[in-house]
């Protein structure tokens, strides 16, 4: 019984000693193993301090060529545009702190421990509800969507 626990043991260190090491996203292969040639998506890079080891790095088929100057001036121009630039910025900040006030209080929902259970039910309740009130007939999608056409007008200010 020693001599298998052994014996599996000493296969158990050969396999993980064969496994490739990854570090910070990349695999590295040790040379000795002869690796077989990446997927089409991976470069083969050399590394310059281990040279027994070979590098494999994403690398997508198109190269991105967004420069960052332009972009700048892009945003700029659009910032520019804008002649309520209070409004945009009180608007944005009240975005920025509804969703950090939601997260708060989502967190603490989840925290009581049958509320969130609860909340499921809930959720699945209503859109239970929804579908069998607007989706599942056809005239009930149709004044689903002239509903959403008058919230629509109401909105951009059409009506």
């Amino acid at each position: 019984m020693a001599a298998a626990a052994s014996t599996s043991m000493a296969a158990t260190a050969v396999l993980i000693h064969r496994l490739p090491a990854v570090r910070n996203g990349a695999v590295f292969c040790p040379l000795t193993q002869r690796p077989s040639l990446p997927p089409a998506p991976f470069k083969l890079l050399r590394e310059s301090k281990p040279s027994s080891q070979l590098l494999l790095k994403a690398s997508s088929s198109e190269e991105s060529s967004i420069d960052p100057n332009e972009l700048f001036t892009d945003l700029k121009e659009k910032w520019d545009a804008v002649e309520n630039k209070s409004t945009v910025l009180l608007y944005g900040g009240g975005a920025i702190v509804s969703v950090w006030l939601a997260s708060i209080v989502v967190g603490a929902i989840n925290s009581v421990p049958l509320l969130p259970k609860i909340m499921e039910l809930v959720g699945l309740g209503y859109t239970g509800w929804f579908v069998y009130r607007y989706l599942l007939f056809k005239s009930s999608r149709k004044e689903l969507a002239s509903d959403i056409e008058v919230i629509k007008k109401k909105i951009a200010g059409t009506e």
